[in-house]
């Protein structure tokens, strides 16, 4: 029996292993795109991809979708929608942005950005069950681009960890600061560094000799953080960009309020007036704005939901604690998550809009991202619904739905390069001080 050409090749093809391929490599950056796709299959198959991330205390993240091959047996998830599972349509990073905890309240952070996290994307066939393993490959994410200096700093009080890109500075400067979660988080700052920044990651408390917890905070301790990166030579000036999330959004907005040099503060999810704990510098002391336990609310879950025990700024004594903004000389990006449930994020954000607009200022931008929750991290990180809040002492939620936190984080992250470039630099500065 004679074959054609053409049959020799498809029945080569029907019988050619499944291979799962990761464009347009399997190592890359956190912060990017992979192109996922799976060759070999019979025409019209119905697989599930699952993929599988451990983290280094060993907490697994895993999601999984069910996809149809196409008529030569390939999926492509740039174009073939997912049929069902953690999530459904076109969605090509879908198997990233749906990673879940499978334990509960558990969130999602990089410790060590010297090593990449490993995502496990294999191909099962469908069934009730697991079913049958028929291919895998592993999705390298880094966190430190090629050329890339990690130093950490033991400079007079400050500890913190410096990164400088590859090339020839100077850089653009930023001051990178977390939450109320303590110790030294780099995650953010290494992949910002990787596009092109020179990024201070600051800890500010429960790290080496740094207090192991915090009852008032000082701000010359951040002044003279801010003085280091400034005076580097491998910063450009004259004055750097600060990016915060959470409590030291507020931080963020004292810094820029009372410390020369910096020109564009970003602060997510923050609050216009200093919380929790008092904030000294130089003799002043701006009081916290204090909550109310009795607000808090348990979910049926038994999860807390704090979003409403914040007092509110805007009201008689609390005003003693609002950060005097109007002072700064620099540009804000007030940056919310509309379903934020830590606290009112997008009225604190209007009431800082409203505050500089009263003064006559317009250096300041805000915007809103629906359906996003509280923790806004570089992209693909997966929505964490709820995990441990360490001074609450239980596991809260932070609110957002996955897919739509996922594509805020996605627009943020390019949003916050863009509006560093644009005001770290001499001409943009001064404009921002009219």
């Amino acid at each position: 029996m004679l074959f054609s050409p053409r049959c020799l090749s498809t029945a080569a093809a029907c019988h050619s292993p499944v291979r799962v391929r990761v464009l347009p490599s399997p190592k890359c950056l956190f912060d990017e795109p992979v192109q996922v796709k799976v060759e070999g299959l019979s025409p019209n198959q119905e697989v599930v991809l699952r993929a599988k991330l451990t983290d280094e205390r060993g907490e697994l993240f895993q999601s999984s979708a069910t996809y149809r091959a196409d008529g030569i047996g390939e999926i492509d998830l740039s174009r073939s929608p997912a049929l069902g599972g953690s999530f459904s349509g076109t969605e090509p990073m879908g198997l990233f942005w749906a990673l879940t905890a499978k334990n509960a309240h558990k969130k999602l952070v990089k410790r060590d950005v010297r090593t990449p996290f490993l995502v496990d994307i294999e191909v099962h066939s469908d069934g009730d069950t697991e079913g049958q393993l028929l291919a895998k490959e592993t999705n390298e994410r880094g966190f430190l681009a090629e050329g890339v200096e990690r130093l950490p700093v033991r400079e007079g009080k400050v500890r913190a960890t410096l990164f400088l890109p590859p090339g020839r500075g100077p850089f653009p400067g930023v001051l990178d600061i977390y939450g109320t979660g303590g110790g030294l988080p780099e995650y953010r700052a290494s992949l910002l560094a990787s596009r092109g920044f020179a990024v201070l990651a600051l800890a500010y408390y429960s790290y080496q000799d740094l207090p192991k917890d915090i009852r008032e905070l000082e701000l010359e301790y951040f002044e003279e953080a801010v003085s280091f990166l400034r005076t580097h030579p491998q910063v450009k000036g004259p004055g750097i960009g600060v990016l915060a999330v959470s409590k030291s959004g507020d931080l963020a907005l004292s810094m820029a309020s009372y410390l020369p040099g910096i020109s564009a503060t970003i602060s997510i999810n923050g609050c216009n007036a200093n919380t929790l704990y008092p904030l000294r510098y130089k003799g002043t002391v701006i009081p916290p704005l204090l909550f109310k336990s009795s607000r808090l609310i348990l979910t049926k879950s038994g999860i807390a939901n704090i979003r409403d025990t914040l007092n509110n700024p805007a009201e008689g004594e609390n005003r003693q604690s609002l950060i005097p903004i109007e002072q700064a000389q620099c540009r804000f990006l007030f940056v919310v998550a509309e379903d934020d449930q830590n606290w009112k994020s997008p009225f604190f954000a209007e009431e800082a809009a409203k505050r500089l607009r009263e003064c006559g200022k317009e250096n300041f931008e805000v915007v809103v991202y629906p359906r996003a929750g509280h923790y806004l991290e570089p992209p693909y990180f997966p929505h964490c619904p709820s995990s441990l809040h360490l001074l609450v002492g239980v596991p809260v939620v932070w609110g957002g739905e996955p897919k739509s936190h996922g594509e805020a984080q996605v627009d943020l992250w390019g949003r916050i390069q863009a509006f560093f470039k644009k005001y770290l630099d001499g001409e943009s500065t001064s404009k921002a001080r009219m």
